[in-house]
């Protein structure tokens, strides 16, 4: 069967029979050798939760290529632990990674000239990366989600990631004893899956499958659950039905398809990230998106869903009423969310719903109502000001106010700010400035998960705002703050702030400013001298010549 302008690989050209000849000696027969290749890429390993499941899911996904006489080969690439590197100077190397993951796929599918790809990806920078690659090589492919992990136990305490960084904030205070803390952490995580709340796993898996890039349910389905499955079997269906039909990635990743993946994004209470990745796999795509569409989606989409970390749940209580799908639905009667985009179902988002069952408001109190929502705008916010030329996000789910003044508390790494916390440095009604850690000042954007987490932790969360030139964790809140453009070490004024002077953050007017003198300020740049460059050779510093701004995705493959 012709399948699609792809099927005819590398493997039928009588011209190159080396590559024949090491087919044929991988396994593949004469037959074999007329049907299309699907790359089966997995990002499975041992060392994290969000990961070690997916070799096993690949697997799944090999036998339904095949089943659908299709050739399925499985190859890997990388995956960072977010969760285990937060907190440490490994942290550097997540959003790198995400680069890696992207360049690798393309890689191998460009060399190997695969005709379809299947991404099968857990924890954070997976799925941004893979989607990446997939728009780049712009051939017939489906991410399949790992899936969410379920919920700890401690002593009746629901328990996720989150709980073990915020309980090491109560530990620094002194608000925990020796056994509690420790049955914690060895409850917080029960086995595979990525974090279970609305943290930037569930958010990216969210807003692909919201943009039609995996198949519905992906991301909701559970890690270690019969649908996850299932799912791995409708894959070997779906990428079949794609070469059929010559339904590529830029086909369904449409400037309107990233609308609905944002509109996703702000209903469930989403993380940060998804303004950096979006933009970035956007750029894949030669999609123009920045961050004032992110800004118009927010201000007209209500924040629905009471999820972790500001709410309540966690995804596999989503998942138990009907999953991303069942708030798709109810978005889409309301005229949020475009019916008409195309999806690697080879069905419209419209037609994908048809047959979903509406909410019932009267049953669950996860997703609310319109005329009853967590919040009226969504909860993404792009503050502009002298502390923010080019942009920033916030993350305000209306529980942290809107706006914040108070005097500078400035640190030059997350670790002095742990110091900063443990030692009373912090006090309530402090701005919590975290600098040096942007894109080329860290080098790598790090989270600053173990910040945030700190001060909830040490009951300072709702008495104090953090802003920074990094980033947050999806599980990070309160008043906070990241991308801050120009960061630190691009000469930005975040860079000159000194300890106590006064910063008003403004959510309604999306202002965030320090408030000095202007002749002040120009003194200090006068004085400022750009800090050397803190990596000297390898990915950390290649990364830090080539990366782009956060309010351009960070980037790596552009001028």
């Amino acid at each position: 069967m012709e399948l699609n302008k792809y099927s005819k690989t590398v493997t039928q050209d009588t011209t190159l029979p080396a590559a024949q000849a090491m087919l044929y000696g991988i396994g593949l027969t004469e037959d074999d050798l007329k049907k299309a290749q699907i790359g089966i890429v997995s990002t499975g390993y041992d060392g994290n939760t969000c990961n070690m499941h997916l070799n096993d899911l690949a697997k799944e996904v090999k036998t339904a290529v095949w089943d659908n006489d299709l050739v399925g080969l499985i190859f890997h690439t990388i995956g960072v632990s977010d969760g285990i590197s937060n907190g440490t100077e490994g942290m550097r190397y997540s959003l790198v990674s995400r680069e890696i993951i992207a360049d690798s796929i393309e890689t191998v599918c460009g060399a190997q000239y695969y005709d379809a790809v299947i991404a099968v990806v857990g924890c954070d920078k997976n799925m941004p990366g893979s989607v990446m690659a997939m728009a780049r090589l712009n051939r017939p492919s489906i991410m399949l989600y790992g899936g969410t992990i379920a919920g700890g136990d401690w002593k009746g305490q629901e328990l996720n990631i989150i709980s073990a960084f915020e309980a090491l904030g109560q530990k620094l205070a002194g608000n925990i004893t020796p056994e509690d803390f420790k049955g914690i952490i060895q409850h917080a995580c029960p086995g595979a899956g990525a974090c279970g709340g609305m943290y930037t796993a569930n958010t990216m898996a969210s807003a692909i499958e919201a943009m039609g890039m995996s198949l519905p349910y992906s991301s909701s389905n559970p890690a270690l659950s019969k649908e996850k499955s299932d799912e791995c079997i409708q894959a070997g269906k779906a990428i079949k039905v794609l070469l059929e039909r010559d339904l590529k990635p830029r086909d369904i990743m449409t400037k309107k398809a990233f609308e609905n993946a944002i509109t996703i994004v702000m209903a469930l209470g989403g993380s940060t990230n998804a303004v950096l990745h979006l933009i970035a796999m956007a750029k894949s795509a030669g999609i123009a998106l920045n961050q004032e569409d992110f800004q118009r989606i927010s201000d007209k989409t209500p924040l629905i869903a009471d999820l972790k970390p500001s709410g309540k749940y966690l995804m596999e209580a989503l998942h138990k009423i009907g999953g991303v799908p069942i708030v798709m639905k109810y978005l889409l009667e309301k005229g949020f969310l475009h019916g008409d985009c195309i999806t690697v179902t080879g069905n419209t988002v419209k037609e994908n719903l048809k047959d979903v069952p509406a909410l019932d408001f009267s049953t669950q109190d996860i997703i609310h109502p319109f005329e009853r929502p967590i919040k009226a705008t969504g909860h993404l916010q792009i503050l502009y000001g002298n502390l923010a030329a080019d942009g920033s996000v916030a993350k305000i789910t209306g529980k942290e106010g809107e706006k914040f003044s108070g005097p500078a508390r400035v640190f030059n790494s997350e670790f002095e700010l742990n110091d900063g916390i443990q030692n009373g440095k912090v006090k309530a009604g402090d701005v919590v400035v975290i600098r040096n850690v942007g894109p080329k000042g860290a080098p790598g954007m790090p989270e600053m998960l173990k910040p945030t987490s700190a001060i909830i932790g040490a009951g300072l969360g709702k008495s104090v705002a953090l802003i920074t030139d990094g980033r947050f964790s999806g599980g990070s809140h309160g008043f906070v703050i990241g991308h801050i453009t120009p960061e630190a070490f691009e000469g930005g004024l975040i860079g000159l702030v000194e300890d106590n002077d006064p910063i008003e953050i403004d959510v309604q007017q999306r202002t965030i400013n320090l408030l000095v003198d202007d002749h002040i300020l120009v003194k200090r740049k006068a004085a400022w001298v750009q800090p050397a460059l803190r990596a000297k050779n390898g990915i950390l510093y290649k990364y830090a010549k080539q990366v782009k701004t956060a309010a351009d995705g960070c980037v790596t493959d552009e001028e």
